[in-house]
């Protein structure tokens, strides 16, 4: 649906529209994409859920991660192997399993035969990472990095680009189209958390941007998935803003889940534990029913 160019958008024009982004843009009120990913609809009624620790921290944890997040219902299970941790000093327990750990949640995917998404962070890694991953996912630091999107958009792998948490809507349409004038179409937004002088609690950063959510899909047929867990940096408010994302329209969820939250080596205040996330499936379900979505393939 274009912007009136009576009532222009505080952030995107129409000249954005047909001149910046046209590929990202919407071309009529229906327009939306629609694409699968190793079986899974994006654009439908069904809205994915990626679940996983910030951190692949081994090859046993990953293992036990897929086996319970696919069992809750899970459509992809996340996890970093490549971590861009804001400081540059690390500890044996605050660290990188880099390659090591791409291999062990590349064996646990296909062991329990759930389809994976991992971050990329260096151009050197792109190849690496494409061989094993399902969706290839950009961090919101390398957002605005044009020529690594391009290296990875030429990889034909589908994308999810998550929105730099200092940047518009209109900057993360653009970083979009580095992608889409790749010729690679199969492109996922994903909010997680913007920068404000208040954040509720001392150890959040971020505030979640749910009003992005519908503000994006008046301008953009691109699917926009909402990570509650990075957004909020506090478990108990994962769950309120997973439920109002989904009510909100979101296209997608992505949720940090690990077997040992208080022991996670790496964000321990945001990850749900097994349990929670089983109960959380059945809530988002509920939730999707009520506005005509389901979270929860058919069986």
């Amino acid at each position: 649906m274009a912007v009136s160019n009576k009532f222009p958008g505080k952030d995107v024009t129409q000249e954005d529209l047909e001149t910046k982004f046209p590929l990202a843009a919407k071309k009529d009120p229906n327009h939306k994409s629609w694409f699968s990913v190793a079986g899974v609809e994006f654009g439908g009624d069904l809205i994915p859920v990626f679940a996983g620790p910030n951190m692949v921290e081994s090859k046993e944890l990953i293992a036990d991660v897929a086996k319970n997040v696919k069992a809750s219902g899970a459509h992809f299970m996340r996890g970093g192997a490549f971590k861009p941790l804001t400081f540059p000093y690390r500890s044996d327990a605050y660290t990188e399993t880099r390659e090591e750990g791409l291999a062990w949640m590349a064996e646990a995917a296909q062991a329990h035969g759930i389809p994976m998404i991992t971050e990329v962070m260096e151009e050197k890694y792109i190849p690496l990472v494409a061989e094993h991953a399902d969706i290839l996912q950009i961090g919101t630091r390398n957002m605005q990095n044009f020529p690594f999107l391009t290296a990875c958009a030429k990889t034909g792998k589908p994308i999810m680009l998550k929105r730099h948490f200092g940047c518009s809507l209109r900057d993360w349409l653009g970083s979009a189209e580095y992608i889409l004038v790749e010729g690679n179409e199969k492109v996922i937004l994903c909010e997680r958390g913007v920068t404000a002088p208040h954040t509720h609690r001392g150890s959040s950063r971020f505030l979640i941007d749910l009003q992005v959510v519908p503000a994006a899909q008046e301008v953009t047929h691109l699917p926009v998935v909402v990570d509650p867990s990075h957004a909020t940096f506090w478990r108990p408010w994962v769950e309120p803003m997973a439920l109002a994302s989904i009510a909100g329209g979101a296209d997608g969820i992505m949720i940090e889940v690990h077997p040992d939250p208080d022991n996670a080596k790496v964000d321990p205040l945001q990850p749900v534990d097994f349990a929670e996330f089983d109960e959380l499936m059945g809530k988002m379900e509920r939730v999707a029913h009520a506005v005509d979505r389901h979270v929860k393939a058919p069986a």
